[in-house]
């Protein structure tokens, strides 16, 4: 729970990501720890990380909820490295079969991360709009595209 207010912060300085109340992310760390991952810099602070959550009615379906990694840590591959690390613990501790995010048209970046993560596991990427802008109550919205990443062969192996 301690890195709560941190990954609030990176995700507030990512200027793309919807920015959820503090409190949820403080939720976040106590409730979805297991299905999500910190990155740490020299000195401890988190730098980047995923959340996630397993679908309900899909076990075997983890739920990508946002990836942020802090303006100078950018570029080196953490975010590939963190969804590998991820998907591979989910996979050995409760199985996975499938990966599901959303990602807005404009946000290149997080196409190119789960692109990249459905060709290194030689898998099937679809892609369907889940909601449309319409449909939020703030008004001018991009429409979130689902993206789902399967089925996965993870065995949980660190190779």
């Amino acid at each position: 729970m301690e890195d709560g207010a941190e990954i609030w912060r990176i995700a507030r300085d990512s200027e793309v990501l919807d920015l959820n109340s503090s409190y949820s992310y403080l939720l976040w760390c106590r409730d979805f720890a297991a299905t999500s991952v910190v990155a740490r810099g020299a000195n401890g602070t988190p730098v980047a990380f995923i959340t996630g959550y397993v679908r309900p009615e899909r076990p075997g379906t983890l739920v990508v909820w946002q990836v942020a990694v802090d303006r100078g840590h950018r570029g080196a591959g953490l975010a590939g490295a963190l969804l590998e690390e991820l998907t591979r613990r989910v996979a050995r501790e409760r199985g996975l079969r499938a990966v599901e995010t959303t990602v807005t048209p404009d946000n290149t970046a997080s196409d190119r991360l789960f692109a990249s993560y459905a060709r290194r596991h030689g898998a099937l990427l679809s892609r369907e709009v889940l909601f449309d802008g319409g449909l939020f109550p703030d008004g001018a919205h991009q429409p979130e595209v689902l993206y789902r990443i399967g089925p996965l062969h993870l065995t949980g192996d660190t190779k």
